[in-house]
């Protein structure tokens, strides 16, 4: 990586994934209601279309932004970007998808493969690993 950034560390990726979510509640509110059903209402705990229109969106959303903008808007906000290790390039479309497979490994053992970024020299979680990503902050 070039001197123009440092690797970010876990508090700023977790502000930018509290942004994260935000902006995706409020895109995902109003589809929620567009596609809901009785049925849907009926037991809260089932998967319904609904749940899996929701869960493509948010999955089109953020590999679209890690691709085309390198990072999410609440990385973008915060001056972060996900790149390619080896590259320092935008993320491909296979190594987006790799990235966000990689976030339910990583929360699996009690989250532990997201709080890795505490401890790894390249501030990488096990999603990055997986998918040859950093994330850096912009130092200009």
């Amino acid at each position: 990586m070039s001197g123009q950034y440092q690797y970010a560390g876990f508090w700023i990726r977790f502000a930018a994934s509290i942004i994260d979510t935000i902006i995706l509640m409020i895109i995902l509110t109003p589809i929620g209601f567009l596609f809901a059903s009785e049925a849907d209402m009926q037991n809260p705990f089932a998967w319904t279309t609904t749940d899996w229109i929701m869960q493509v969106v948010s999955l089109v959303f953020v590999i679209f932004c890690w691709v085309q903008f390198a990072g999410t808007p609440g990385k973008r906000l915060l001056k972060l970007k996900v790149l390619d290790e080896a590259t320092g390039n935008n993320l491909s479309i296979g190594q987006a998808i790799l990235r966000y497979i990689g976030y339910f490994i990583a929360m699996i053992p009690l989250f532990l493969g997201l709080l890795w970024v505490i401890w790894d020299g390249k501030k990488q979680g096990w999603h990055d690993k997986i998918a040859k990503s950093v994330v850096v902050k912009e130092l200009s």
